[in-house]
């Protein structure tokens, strides 16, 4: 018994403000709730399929293909398609469950478009850390080899990892948080690849985010208080 509440007091503490936030919304509405997490895994899956016959291949690729050594303004065209491609070293139905987990998590605490929007920056900070890590060389601190520029820089990881610390970090889940955290960094230890490193950027840019986001309100939350404070002052006496 002690065991078991003890383990309820850690979840509450952790995932209770997520939980009450998430599981109403989805006892009321179901797969409504998440219209935008399931048009993004059928959208993914379409893409994966369609990735994998030589009539779409070229098609694909064209669209949703991110390179270091393409041009700046074609990978910036192609960098909203690429969330949608699966990588090809990775099992699509672990993408998939990602994408219909964590997006629809988000999507019912933040939004449609504030999901969209921190799904976006993340994959961005990425792919243009990819871009920025190239230009510096091997022998400089985050820096790439020559070699990463050709590497094709796909999936929706990077932005899965940014909106989980996104969604964490707003919801009070701060073990979540940095569990993920942890993850990242253990993944460019063992594995050294181009992905894990644009995972870090991606977790940098969402940090980022969050801290402006945070200053911000703090800033109203003070403007707010002064502005009250103002107006229920007694008037000067002469």
């Amino acid at each position: 018994m002690r065991v078991r509440d003890g383990v309820v007091r850690l979840f509450r503490a952790e995932w209770g403000r997520l939980y009450d936030t998430v599981r109403p919304v989805v006892v009321r509405k179901r797969w409504r709730s998440v219209p935008l997490a399931l048009t993004a895994v059928t959208l993914t899956a379409l893409l994966h399929f369609a990735h994998g016959r030589p009539w779409g291949h070229g098609f694909v690729e064209g669209i949703g293909a991110v390179r270091a050594e393409d041009p700046l303004w074609l990978a910036l065209l192609r960098t909203p398609f690429s969330l949608f491609v699966p990588a090809l070293d990775l099992p699509v139905w672990g993408g998939l469950l990602q994408i219909l987990v964590v997006f629809g998590i988000a999507e019912i605490c933040l939004g449609r478009r504030r999901t969209l929007a921190v799904a976006y920056v993340a994959t961005l900070a990425g792919t243009l850390y990819a871009r920025v890590g190239v230009a510096l060389g091997p022998d400089v601190l985050f820096g790439l080899p020559a070699s990463d520029g050709r590497v094709v820089d796909t999936g929706p990881s990077a932005a899965v990892v940014g909106l989980a610390v996104f969604v964490g970090r707003r919801y009070g889940a701060h073990a979540t948080t940095a569990g993920v955290v942890v993850a990242m960094v253990v993944e460019v230890l063992l594995k050294e690849n181009l992905a894990g490193k644009e995972h870090l950027a991606a977790i940098a840019a969402v940090l980022a985010v969050c801290a402006v986001s945070e200053w911000r309100q703090r800033r109203s939350a003070v403007w707010v208080e002064s502005t009250a404070g103002a107006s229920g002052a007694p008037p000067i006496q002469s």
